[in-house]
């Protein structure tokens, strides 16, 4: 049986990034591996329920729905039982999926805020596994990895649409540069000079690749490696900070 997976293969990295970010800031349990697996699970989920909501092919997308969440639901059990209060952060996560399926059901996946809610809902898994660890939230969480995931993936989405569907807007080029220098600076003037080292390559790439003809492969590739050194940067300033 050939596997029914997402398209969006940009969406792996923030799938990614926030969760292990929030266990380096919260430290690692052993109930970060299943909590882990079942977040993917819990992710391959969410690919074909928001389809339900086109109502079409409702028995195939009903399918795989259920193939999905059986697992991720079995896997999610461990964290809770670790931490009972967990479930807050599912519960957070919910009106974001609501606005994804709205727009789903319009046939509108990929406008702004479609994305922007995404992006939350994702970045909250680093509370969610930070959580898991510490057993608290402080301002630092905060930061750690939700600020800092949220920031950094809103300006990917605004790269790679200058990239694609945006390529000929030159207010949205604008709106892209502005973003990525305010957040650079914002980060120096915070005083977490190396968080603001760590958002610098993705101002540079969203400045000097804006108009080259890059393929969406490449574009893909070159954001895994933004997205690998953003990672390590942030990662290696949470144990400092630890």
């Amino acid at each position: 049986m050939k596997l029914f997976l997402p398209k969006q293969h940009g969406a792996w990295a923030i799938l990614i990034i926030p969760f292990w970010l929030g266990v380096i800031n919260g430290g690692y349990v052993w109930q970060d591996i299943p909590f882990f697996i079942g977040w993917i699970f819990l992710y391959l989920t969410t690919y074909p329920m928001l389809l339900l909501f086109k109502k079409k092919k409702v028995q195939f997308y009903a399918k795989w729905t259920i193939i999905y969440m059986i697992p991720a639901l079995i896997l999610l059990v461990f964290p809770l039982i670790q931490r009972p209060a967990i479930i807050i952060f599912g519960f957070l996560m919910l009106p974001f999926f609501a606005i994804n399926a709205y727009y789903t059901s319009k046939n509108k996946d990929r406008v702004f805020m479609n994305d922007m809610s995404a992006i939350f809902a994702f970045s909250i898994a680093g509370l969610a596994s930070s959580y898991l660890g510490q057993g608290l939230l402080n301002l630092k969480t905060m930061i750690f990895p939700f600020l800092t995931s949220v920031l950094f993936f809103m300006g990917c989405t605004f790269y790679v649409k200058t990239m694609i569907r945006e390529k000929k807007n030159d207010v949205f080029k604008w709106i892209s540069w502005t973003y990525h220098l305010l957040v650079v600076a914002a980060w120096f003037f915070s005083g977490l000079w190396m968080v603001a080292i760590a958002y610098i390559p993705s101002l540079l790439r969203a400045y000097f690749f804006y108009g080259k003809k890059l393929s969406p492969l490449q574009i893909g590739v070159y954001e895994i490696i933004n997205s690998a050194l953003i990672f390590i940067i942030l990662s290696i300033q949470i144990v400092t900070l630890n």
